[in-house]
């Protein structure tokens, strides 16, 4: 079904509000998934401060365009989901990727930092998705710094006990 022309305006309006709010972007293949299963990403993507968008490739390029960036969104085959990230990359590629191993369809087809003006593989998103959420990172890192230091003050009150 053809597109007319006011609302390919309409679009490329929204994607460059989108694209202005965002730090980063996100393209996946949702070929496959169903429209609740979607609705559910959307919801909890909001939450994180993203916004799926499926936009056709040759509008998205038309967004990039007229903002100076240089990505191919056509690289993609099929139709392409566009993340919107809002919020923190990771937070917003953990959900992804948890989408993704649950769907089986959905797949992480890359991605391009706004702000680094670079462009992110698909393996390095699954990746970046993989890894536990920040705050456990966080917690595993004081533990490692915790543990032996708590260890000393045994060895130390153990010591002074018996003098």
């Amino acid at each position: 079904m053809a597109v007319r022309k006011e609302r390919k305006k309409e679009i490329i309006e929204i994607g460059t509000e989108d694209l202005n709010k965002s730090k980063a972007l996100v393209f996946a293949d949702f070929t496959g998934a169903n429209v609740s299963d979607i609705g559910k990403l959307r919801s909890e993507l909001r939450s994180l401060g993203s916004r799926l968008r499926v936009i056709k490739k040759r509008l998205l390029g038309v967004i990039f365009k007229n903002q100076n960036i240089v990505y191919d969104p056509g690289q993609f085959d099929g139709p392409v989901g566009t993340v919107f990230v809002g919020g923190e990359l990771s937070e917003t590629a953990g959900s992804l990727y948890r989408f993704a191993q649950d769907h089986g369809s959905f797949r992480l087809l890359g991605a391009y930092d706004l702000e680094g003006n670079q462009a992110i593989s698909g393996e390095t998103i699954n990746t970046l998705g993989s890894l536990p959420p920040r705050n456990v990172l966080l917690g595993q890192v004081v533990g490692a710094i915790v543990g032996p230091l708590r260890a000393l003050i045994y060895i130390l009150s153990a010591k002074s006990k018996q003098s």
